[in-house]
This record gives C-alpha cells, sequence and structure tokens, in this order.
C-alpha cells in the first residue's frame, strides 16, 4: 500500500489537469505516478518537461528497454511494470525482449551494448570508463545519442525515486513479469 494516499484526477491541483490529461489520453488512464507526482505541481512540470523532449530520444523500443534496466537496478517494481506494459503494448516489444532488457540484454548486440552502458551509468552514477564509452561508439552510436542515454537514465531514475520513497500502488498489469 503506498505510503501517501494518492489523489484522484479530480483532486489534483488545478494547474496539472491539463498535463494529467495529456498522460491519461496517451496512456488510457491516469496512473498512480503522475496523480501522486500532481501534488507537488513544480514537480510534475519538471518530470513532464524532462520527459517530452527524451521521447524523441533514440526509438521507442530502445527507451523502454533502457527504462526496464534503470529500473531494475534502482529496484523499482512500480517502473518495472509499467515499462514492462508500454513496451509491450506501444512500442510492440516482445516479452522476451521485455525479460531480457531487465537484465541489461537483448537479442540485438547493438541494443545489448546501449543498455550495457545505460546500466553502468546508472549503477556508478555516470562514473563510466573511457573503454565503456569505447564500447558504445564502436557500437555506432554518437555522442549526443550518448547523452540521450544519460538522460534517459536520470529520467527513469527520477520516477524510480518517487515510487520507490512513496512506495507507490502498482496500477499496471504485472502478469508479464511473472
Amino acid at each position: 500500500m503506498s505510503r501517501v494516499e494518492i489523489p484522484s484526477r479530480k483532486n489534483t491541483p488545478p494547474e496539472t489537469h491539463a498535463t494529467l490529461d495529456v498522460i491519461g489520453k496517451r496512456i488510457g488512464f491516469f496512473p498512480n505516478l503522475y496523480r501522486l507526482t500532481a501534488m507537488s505541481p513544480n514537480t510534475l512540470a519538471a518530470l513532464v518537461g524532462l520527459q517530452t523532449p527524451l521521447m524523441k530520444a533514440l526509438d521507442l523500443k530502445t527507451r523502454e528497454r533502457i527504462a526496464l534496466v534503470v529500473s531494475e537496478i534502482n529496484g523499482c517494481p512500480y517502473c518495472v511494470a509499467a515499462h514492462a506494459f508500454v513496451g509491450l503494448n506501444l512500442a510492440k516489444d516482445s516479452p522476451e525482449e521485455i525479460a531480457l532488457a531487465r537484465k541489461g540484454q537483448s537479442n540485438n548486440p547493438k541494443i545489448q551494448i546501449i543498455l550495457q552502458f545505460a546500466a553502468k551509468v546508472a549503477e556508478k552514477r555516470g562514473h563510466v570508463s573511457e573503454d565503456d564509452i569505447y564500447c558504445v561508439r564502436e557500437a555506432g552510436y554518437s555522442d549526443a545519442e550518448i547523452i540521450e542515454v544519460i538522460g534517459l537514465v536520470i529520467q527513469f531514475s527520477f520516477t524510480n525515486y518517487i515510487n520507490n520513497v512513496f512506495d507507490t500502488d502498482i496500477d499496471f498489469p504485472t502478469d508479464i513479469l511473472a
């Protein structure tokens, strides 16, 4: 059970309603994470301000796979369930790839390299080696894409921390996680 009562959409601050409505339309409901974060309109604005431009980073499947490995590292069951749902339903990823991504792996060697890099960024708080960067570049990723991965790690860590602090009730299906 969440450590705080999560407000309904109508009980969130009015200045958050437009943002919540966009999220609800995109996902199909108003996830607990966003209603919880809406308790602080400034934090919701910051989160969405970070997420919106990063939705153009890399491709959807890769972003969701990065979200899964980062959420596993940060021990966030809410975000693992959320990103498994998005990966399966919006990114149209396979259950096998979702399971592999949670471990920082992929059937695609290029994707596996970026997942391993994202995992190292999260685990080492950015203190990666020159060899780590070299491997990512050798796989064909640009420095701009490396920076996008760092931004995604930060974005996903942001939501992981919110959900971990408040032990947010999972409102996404968890059957794929079995």
